[in-house]
């Protein structure tokens, strides 16, 4: 199982940014995916998840309404597009998968078995 994070960077304040995460070596419309974040200092959070099956997405309150994840099985690639970025949203972000979960466990970084390496975003104020 391999999971390619890209597309950090560094933004002002009020830019957009897409991540890519990139995957192969399981079936992946079998699979959920989420997208991890860890800002320096603090604990791995939960950013936003997609299900596999009807697609149920999940977003931390933080990113709601700036943030959608996507999923295309043909290029077993998930995205986050992230738009009106804010200095807080600056963290190593990380994407993450698992076998299907309950909906209840979709966005608990304990319920995903394999992680990509990070890609760095950076907003600056």
């Amino acid at each position: 199982v391999q999971l390619q994070a890209s597309g950090g960077g560094l933004v002002q304040a009020g830019g957009s940014l897409r991540l890519s995460c990139a995957t192969s070596g399981f079936t992946f419309d079998s699979y959920d995916i989420g997208w991890f974040r860890q800002a320096p200092g603090k604990a791995r959070e939960e950013v936003s998840c997609i299900a596999t099956g009807n697609g149920s997405t999940y977003y931390a309150d933080s990113v709601k309404g700036r943030f959608t994840i996507s999923r295309d099985n043909a290029k077993t690639t998930v995205y986050l597009q992230m738009n009106s970025l804010k200095p807080d949203d600056t963290a190593v972000y990380y994407c993450a998968t698992t076998s299907r979960v309950a909906l209840s466990a979709l966005a608990l970084l304990s319920s995903y078995d394999y992680w990509g390496q990070g890609t760095q975003v950076t907003v600056s104020s």
